[in-house]
């Protein structure tokens, strides 16, 4: 379990790092954006981010 959870994390990192690099202007500009918003517009994004990810798993884990 352990090994997989790192590679998930190893994984996560790769993908959080591909905009920064890519496109850092965008990314600048996306970031910015995001401190401006209320804490309750963060808090959907992140839920809403949960939930698709829970989504995923469920759906992966079943084929």
């Amino acid at each position: 379990m352990g090994n997989v959870l790192l590679t998930a994390f190893a994984l996560m990192l790769v993908i959080e790092g591909i905009l920064p690099f890519l496109v850092p202007g965008i990314w600048r500009e996306t970031f910015r954006r995001l401190t401006e918003m209320t804490d309750g517009q963060i808090r959907f994004i992140g839920l809403t981010s949960m939930l698709a990810g829970l989504l995923l798993l469920y759906f992966v884990r079943r084929l």
